[in-house]
């Protein structure tokens, strides 16, 4: 049966590398439903040519004159804005990727979940936002969460779902980024090429400075707490610069089981559009013994305090993840337009946090999407604030 695909993103690294799935899937087995993204009219005029899809969104409306223009005379249905989104998720489909970064990427992805489809989760900030809320949706229309940043979805495939009692703990890979061996002094000189420079993965802007930062992997380490329903203290995280295991799970009879693969997105991605079978990916076969080693270190916490943050937010519960991503969100921002200097990221980020804190605003976790909606702009604005002080 052929399968209706739906890709919120798709003009992003996440959404490409679905694409190139579709692309070697076999005639007929794949239908692409809808494409949204974000301000990329000329890449998603041109995805939506060669895939036949039905419906595009774009939400920046700036551009929407020249994807009118490029998909005039095609059969492809336009919608412009962040409603547009939305109703892209909210087309009939089997399986969708949620790949939309950061914030933006809730409504359209809850969206997605209420149709009770399969939905492949690729946007962090849905659970480090709203963890208690989304899983919520998820359970009551019978949706299929699959995770499909490479560490959950290695964790995924190796857990034993159905008896939760027999773990002891998650362990978390994390590549290290590009300044894994870099000292305290030299991260103050660090530059905005230095962090875009990811020494094993290639990711967009935004993601890349988070894996400079390893805010990253805080935000996967709040993720990986909603998703597998286990507190901080049950979650690990080491670095591992190969990336050959993307992560492990320890059982309490001292087995631990690994996930190993080549680093390429496409082999999570086709995990979760295969699933429950299994579709093949052109990845690169992964030769065991041309492996010069497997080496693991634990995270330096005073270099990356964004770990820290992460972990400190995950247990103070309520709003305060939702705090720590927004505030992440802008200081990324304001560090790739030259704002701020690489480590005044994590500064902005534990500076919101404290002063949301001091004002009792953490409180019990979202109840609806516009309490999030309000926490965000309001860690937002914090942020501003601070990085005008700087």
């Amino acid at each position: 049966m052929t399968k209706r695909v739906t890709i919120l993103g798709s003009t992003g690294s996440i959404g490409e590398s679905t694409l190139d799935l579709v692309r070697r899937a076999e005639p007929g087995d794949i239908q692409v439903v809808a494409l949204t993204a974000n301000s990329n009219a000329e890449l998603l005029a041109a995805q939506a040519v060669e895939f036949d899809a039905k419906f595009v969104a774009l939400a920046d409306e700036k551009n929407a004159a020249s994807l009118k223009a490029a998909l005039s005379g095609t059969n492809t249905e336009i919608g412009i804005g962040s409603e547009a989104l939305i109703e892209a998720a909210s087309r009939q489909a089997d399986f969708c990727m949620a790949a939309i970064i950061g914030a933006a990427g809730l409504e359209p992805t809850l969206a997605a979940v209420d149709q009770g489809i399969h939905v492949g989760l690729a946007n962090k900030e849905c659970l480090v936002c709203a963890g208690d809320l989304f899983m919520q949706r998820v359970k009551e229309k019978g949706a299929t969460l699959l995770p499909v940043d490479s560490e959950h979805n290695a964790i995924f495939q190796v857990l034993e779902r159905d008896k939760p009692e027999g773990v002891r703990r998650l362990i978390l890979t994390a590549s290290g980024g590009p300044f894994r061996e870099t000292s305290l002094e030299t991260l103050r000189k660090v530059t905005r090429e230095d962090a875009l420079n990811h020494p094993v993965w290639s990711m967009g802007a935004k993601i890349s400075i988070d894996s400079a930062t390893l805010m990253n992997k805080g935000l996967e380490l709040i993720e990986a707490s909603y998703l597998f329903e286990r507190p901080s203290a049950e979650i690990d995280i080491v670095v591992h610069p190969q990336s050959i295991i993307h992560s492990m799970v320890e059982y309490i009879d001292g087995s631990v089981l690994a996930q190993l693969g080549s680093p390429d997105m496409r082999t999570p991605i086709a995990y979760a559009m295969g699933w429950p079978d299994r579709m093949a990916a052109p990845v690169e076969r992964l030769d065991l013994t041309k492996l010069s080693g497997l080496t693991f270190f634990e995270p330096d916490t005073k270099k990356f305090p964004a770990l820290r943050l992460a972990r400190e937010a995950l247990e103070a519960g309520g709003k305060a993840p939702c705090v720590l991503n927004a505030a992440n969100e802008i200081a990324v921002a304001a560090f790739l337009e030259g704002q701020i200097k690489f480590l005044d990221i994590a500064r902005v980020v534990e500076n919101a946090l404290d002063q949301h804190a001091a004002r009792s605003c953490f409180g019990t976790s979202p109840g609806h999407v516009n309490d999030i909606i309000v926490t965000d702009e309001d860690a937002r604005l914090t942020a501003h604030e601070h990085i005008v002080s700087l």
